[in-house]
């Protein structure tokens, strides 16, 4: 496949595209308070104490939780544990909102959330329900800390990009989800995910976002629009499943994955930690000044995509302001 007919393909793909419902949503909430952290980052970001509360929430297509209601209970926890380790943090709660037809279909529901409640470490506590609902539906809140925080809106031209991921999974049944976490011990999955505000605290990682079902590219370019700026990433260097196509795994979610902007000196120590845990780690391009994203594959370059003429999911601030650099702890 051409790198431009794979670019075609990606800007297409339905997970990609509705990335951008988000615009509308942040344009009617511009200009309300929104804690410490403009919007538009994995979670928000309330100061307490000597650190920050972190609070996110996600909610699941219909389809989905009809098709894999054991899984789509899973995931509302898994998906959000990752989002508190995006932003540096530690998740402390979650509750759930579940909708179904009656409590046979909601029990599967319950079953998946339990289960990754009790792997991750997480207590479940509380929520809504209604058993008298036409269709199943799902979503989960969940609470965490950060003593330092890990944003999108840190990354400065010159950083080296990075690409994190679990390997070590299967494709479901259903869609495009990689599945690295459900036959994974508890023990491993929360070590996995305390890489990140490791990182965070020891100041290596200067902006990151957990990989979402825009893929990695997709996630990539909603953390260059926060930051204001843009990059070059090569394709042929993401971390991938032997025998999956690009094409696919462009559009895959990962269940464990991220996109870390790096200072190019600490980028040896971050490829450490994480390959001591046996977690795939590349060095995929660098940060650069502008807002235009290229990519590269098989010595060919060409642009994807320039956030200040089309924007993405929209910049948390004016197109004339700078990018707030809202760390403070990077060396």
């Amino acid at each position: 496949m051409t790198l431009e007919a794979l670019m075609d393909a990606l800007r297409a793909a339905p997970a990609f595209a509705h990335k951008g419902d988000i615009r509308p949503v942040m344009d009617g909430l511009a200009g309300l308070d929104s804690g410490h952290l403009p919007l538009g980052d994995d979670a928000a970001a309330l100061a307490d104490g000597d650190g920050f509360l972190l609070m996110a929430m996600e909610g699941f297509v219909n389809e989905f939780v009809a098709a894999e209601p054991f899984f789509a209970g899973y995931c509302g926890v898994m998906v959000n544990v990752s989002d508190i380790a995006a932003m540096g943090g530690r998740a402390l709660a979650v509750t759930d909102a579940l909708w179904s037809r009656g409590d046979d279909q909601s029990a599967a529901i319950l079953a998946g959330l339990r289960e990754a409640a009790g792997k991750y470490g997480v207590p479940l506590v509380g929520g809504h329900s209604n058993a008298h609902c036409d269709r199943p539906q799902l979503s989960v809140a969940i609470l965490g800390r950060a003593g330092t925080l890990l944003t999108s809106f840190d990354a400065r031209p010159g950083d080296t990009l990075m690409v994190a991921c679990d390997l070590r999974g299967r494709f479901r049944a259903v869609g495009d989800n990689w599945d690295a976490s459900s036959d994974a011990p508890g023990a491993r999955l929360r070590g996995d995910l305390a890489i990140l505000p490791g990182l965070a605290e020891d100041g290596l990682c200067r902006a990151g976002k957990d990989i979402s079902m825009a893929g990695p590219v997709g996630t990539a370019l909603m953390l260059l629009e926060a930051s204001g700026v843009g990059a070059v990433l090569d394709l042929d260097a993401l971390p991938r499943p032997p025998g999956v196509p690009l094409e696919r795994w462009l559009r895959a979610f990962p269940s464990y994955g991220f996109v870390l902007s790096v200072a190019p000196d600490r980028a040896a120590e971050v490829t450490r930690r994480f390959r001591a845990r046996d977690l795939a780690v590349a060095e995929v391009g660098r940060v650069t000044a502008g807002d235009r994203l290229e990519l590269t594959l098989d010595g060919r370059r060409a642009p994807f995509w320039d956030h200040r003429i089309t924007p993405y999911i929209g910049r948390p601030f004016s197109a004339s302001s700078p990018p707030r650099h809202q760390g403070g702890h990077h060396a």
